[in-house]
């Protein structure tokens, strides 16, 4: 029913629990900053909840870490006893090994998951600069090693762990408590104040005890004073008493005793029957009357218990207080790594199909295009290597633009058909691909797009019409919404493009031709002219992959007319 405790354990030890329809999720903290607190509390029960979260910083962890310290989170936290916490794991880089000794982790998290998800990043590709995760813990203490590749910058790679694995975690605060067997949520503050509550119940009764065993030696030894008046009287009673139980009622006549103070002269040894052993007895009797007028005192008056049960505080901080474990960091210390910044830089070969079908592969695994699994039907629409920190920009037929990262996908092999494209970007009902194109990246230097339409109308696009203000994965109107988009390409300064007709008629022109538009969507200008039927197929800025190209098919002005070009063996 009761078990009392001399500190606020509650909020000492962590506490998990859960229950149908609730839980409990109680996060510890520091045991000096709680006895101090509470305090506080016991000297002024009005103490403000910014002066008590002077005193108790933030919860204090087993595992330590680093608390990122928000002061609004705290607040809520004192004042309602719910939010969540960010916790850091603490590490140092050993120079010599070139290796980062993960020294203490969240308490929400365990070192196995830890290296599960490092492994996990390591296989997809995700992290390139770890070469091997060791669980290193000896009898010095907890300690995780990360073997680097040669430079490699740690503070990034650490940056970018803490946002990918639970080396930064979460505890997510819930003081749901029982208070005289009703479920409350409270705050610290709250808690604390019903915990001096209890605890002053706990010593009133405590000293309720120890004044009603007082006040029985009392009455005692105040018989056995009675006693010293004539010491031989009582033995000649005790001697000459033929039956033991009438030595107690003949003592109670004779000294006006109670029976307990009779029977306690009763058990009296002979030997102590003296008046040495009465008077040294006796004597106790002022210091413990003033003992018990003092607990009596106390019992009656809050005060004095609140003062006794603080003083029991300052002793147990003094005995059992130790320096905190986990250590508070600003928000403003930690620099939030640009999310290119977290991207591997590397080489990937990405090929696009027709059916909306996407592999990323390594480059080394890609010997030609016939290692590339094709449905039935389909065919590929795009195909480069490119670096893995590139965006991937997909035009529809319903003229809209998606754009998905590179690192977001996994390696796959070639045989694989790959990630099929429009449900993971949930694109419309019946859209079909048009065009694809990545973008961005290290060492990316294109500042404009090409666009060549059905139509033999083409336009070069700003880059930057395709930014958004948010994270948003869709544009609309990317696009001409007049004809059906043939290709897109990345300028190249003074690139040679070969357009083609279904007709088997052809132009080379230089990219510079291409007019420059400022919004995304433009219809563009003739740079094919094409008969009545005839529509533009096919557009190549690869010279390696033309066929023969006649003298006559450079062109220098558009619009211009096609000369025959003789179609690819692959087309």
């Amino acid at each position: 029913v009761m078990l009392p405790t001399t500190f606020p354990n509650i909020l000492i030890s962590p506490n998990l629990g859960i229950a149908v329809g609730m839980a409990c999720s109680i996060c510890s903290f520091n045991l000096g900053e709680i006895c101090d607190g509470t305090i506080a509390l016991l000297r002024n029960a009005n103490t403000s909840v910014d002066k008590l979260m002077s005193i108790i910083k933030a919860p204090d962890f087993p595992g330590g870490g680093q608390i990122v310290y928000d002061r609004e989170v705290m607040r809520q936290i004192f004042t309602v006893g719910t939010g969540s916490i960010r916790i850091r794991a603490r590490y140092s880089y050993d120079k010599e090994q070139n290796a980062i000794d993960i020294l203490q982790i969240p308490y929400s998290t365990c070192i196995e998951s830890i290296m599960k998800k490092i492994t996990d990043l390591v296989k997809e590709g995700k992290i390139r600069a770890i070469t091997d995760v060791r669980d290193a813990i000896d009898l010095n203490g907890f300690k995780l090693t990360l073997d680097l590749r040669r430079d490699t910058d740690p503070e990034k790679l650490m940056a970018k762990l803490f946002k990918l694995t639970p080396l930064e975690d979460t505890f997510d605060c819930n003081f749901n408590i029982l208070i005289h067997d009703t479920p409350m949520q409270l705050g610290v503050v709250d808690i604390l104040k019903e915990w001096i509550a209890f605890r002053m119940e706990c010593v009133r009764r405590e000293l309720t005890f120890s004044l009603a065993k007082m006040q029985d030696k009392l009455h005692l030894l105040l018989g056995l004073a009675a006693l010293l008046l004539d010491i031989d009287k009582a033995i000649r009673i005790i001697r000459s008493t033929e039956k033991e139980a009438d030595v107690v009622p003949r003592l109670m006549e004779a000294f006006s005793l109670s029976e307990k103070q009779a029977e306690y002269i009763a058990e009296i040894k002979l030997r102590h029957l003296n008046r040495e052993y009465i008077l040294n007895r006796i004597n106790e009797i002022e210091n413990l009357q003033k003992e018990i007028d003092e607990t009596d005192a106390t019992i009656k008056d809050d005060l004095k218990i609140k003062a006794l049960i603080a003083r029991q505080l300052q002793e147990i901080k003094k005995k059992y207080a130790k320096p905190r474990k986990t250590l508070l960091i600003s928000a403003d210390e930690i620099t939030e790594p640009d999310p290119d910044e977290l991207i591997d830089s590397y080489a990937v070969h990405i090929s696009v199909t027709r059916d909306g079908y996407f592999k990323k592969m390594n480059k080394q695994a890609v010997r030609s295009a016939d290692d590339l699994k094709l449905k039935d039907g389909d065919e590929t629409i795009y195909s480069e290597t490119v670096d893995n920190s590139a965006e991937l920009y997909l035009f529809t037929s319903s003229h809209c633009l998606y754009k998905v990262k590179l690192d977001d996908f996994e390696i796959t092999k070639p045989s694989s058909l790959g990630d099929y494209l429009p449900a993971l970007c949930q694109m419309e009902e019946g859209a079909q691909l048009e065009g694809a194109i990545a973008v961005g990246g290290n060492k990316d230097t294109t500042r404009n797009l090409l666009f060549f339409y059905e139509n033999g109308k083409g336009v070069r696009v700003p880059l930057k019409a395709f930014e958004t203000q948010t994270k948003r994965q869709k544009l609309v109107q990317a696009t001409n919404a007049n004809a059906r988009l043939v290709a897109v390409l990345r300028d190249k300064g003074e690139q040679q493009i070969l357009l083609r007709s279904a007709e088997g008629k052809g132009i080379v022109i230089s990219e510079a031709l291409l007019p420059k538009v400022t919004s995304k969507g433009a219809a563009g200008v003739s740079l094919l002219s094409l008969k009545a039927k005839d529509k533009l197929i096919a557009v190549s800025d690869d010279e390696t992959q033309w066929p023969p190209i006649p003298p006559r098919a450079q062109k220098t002005e558009i619009p211009a007319t096609g000369v025959a070009i003789a179609s690819p063996d692959n087309q």
